[in-house]
C-alpha cells in the first residue's frame, strides 16, 4: 500500500493545533519579558497604560546619573573578571574531563554542574559565612569568586561539547612534531574548539552580569551591581528608570546569547 506524500485533513488539523499550541506557549514566556520595553519610553513618572507619551528621559537617568553609573561600572568590572576566569577554569576542567583516562570523571562532572541545581540562594549564604571568615566579604573579589562558581558550569558543558568532534591524534601529531603541551594548545586545540569557549565566555557574562542573589548578600554599599540597583529601586521608590535598566539589559542579554548562539553552529559546522 502507497502512503500518500500530502497529509490528511486530519494531520493538518493536528499540525495546526500545534502550531496555535506553541505559539500560545511563547507569547506566554514572552509578554512579561517584553512589558517593560513600551514602559520604558514612557514620557510620565508612573506604571500607566496607555502611555502618557514617547520619550528617552528614563534611558537619560539610567545613563547619565551617577548611582546608575556606577551600578553600571560595578556590574562590568564583576561580569568581566568572572567570565575570564570562569572561561579559563571552564576550558581546563572540559579538556580534563573529556579524556576518557581522568579517574572520577563520572562523580567530578555532576558535582561540577551541581552551582545549576542547588538555589543560588544556598550558594549566597553559604559564599558569605564563609567569606565573612577570611576577608573576602564585601570584597569585589569575592563577588567574582562567587559568581565564578555559578558561571563556570555553562562553560564546561559548552567547551565539552565542542571537544567532542575534537580528534586527540592531532594533539599526538603537534608532539611527535616537537610542539610543547602549551604550545600544542594554542597552535592545534584552542583554534578548533574556540567557537565554544566564546559561547560558554557569553553566558557566563550574561550569567554574572544578571545576578542579584549572591551580590545582595556579599556587596556593600558601593558595589551595587545594576540588577541590586534595580532591585533596591522596586522595593524602595518605584520609578520607569527600572524598566529602561530593565530593556538595557535585556537587549544585551539577547545579543550576547545570539552571538553565542551563532558561535556554536559554527562549532558543530567545523566539527562536521
Amino acid at each position: 500500500m502507497l502512503l500518500s506524500p500530502y497529509p490528511t485533513a486530519g494531520e493538518r488539523i493536528r499540525i495546526t493545533l500545534l502550531w496555535i499550541w506553541c505559539g500560545l506557549v511563547i507569547l506566554f514566556l514572552l509578554v512579561p519579558i517584553l512589558i517593560p520595553v513600551p514602559l520604558s519610553f514612557n514620557s510620565g513618572a508612573f506604571f500607566i497604560f496607555p502611555l502618557e507619551g514617547i520619550s528617552t528621559r528614563w534611558y537619560e537617568v539610567v545613563l547619565g546619573t551617577q548611582r546608575w553609573q556606577s551600578a553600571i561600572g560595578n556590574s562590568l568590572i564583576v561580569a568581566f573578571g568572572t567570565t575570564f576566569i570562569a572561561t579559563v577554569l571552564g576550558t581546563l576542567t572540559a579538556i580534563a574531563l573529556s579524556d576518557e583516562k581522568f579517574p572520577g570523571r563520572r562523580i567530578v562532572m555532576p558535582l561540577l554542574l551541581s552551582p545549576l541545581i542547588v538555589p543560588v540562594v544556598i550558594t549566597a549564604v553559604g559564599s558569605y559565612l564563609f567569606y565573612a571568615r577570611i576577608g573576602l566579604a564585601s570584597t569585589y573579589a569575592g563577588i567574582i569568586l562567587a559568581h565564578t562558581a555559578l558561571a563556570s558550569p555553562f562553560v564546561v558543558v559548552t567547551v565539552a561539547a565542542s571537544l567532542t568532534g575534537f580528534d586527540r591524534n592531532l594533539m599526538r601529531a603537534a608532539a611527535i612534531s616537537g610542539a610543547r603541551p602549551l604550545t600544542a594548545f594554542f597552535r592545534v586545540m584552542l583554534p578548533l574548539i574556540l567557537p565554544g569557549v566564546l559561547s560558554g565566555a557569553a553566558f557566563a557574562f550574561v550569567t554574572s552580569f544578571d545576578e542579584v542573589v549572591v551580590v545582595q548578600f556579599l556587596a556593600s554599599a558601593s558595589q551595587r551591581t545594576m540588577p541590586l540597583e534595580m532591585f533596591i529601586g522596586l522595593r524602595e521608590k518605584l520609578s520607569p528608570a527600572i524598566t529602561a535598566a530593565a530593556t538595557l539589559m535585556m537587549a544585551l542579554s539577547i545579543l550576547l546569547l545570539l552571538v553565542a548562539n551563532i558561535l556554536s553552529r559554527r562549532g558543530r559546522k567545523a566539527s562536521v
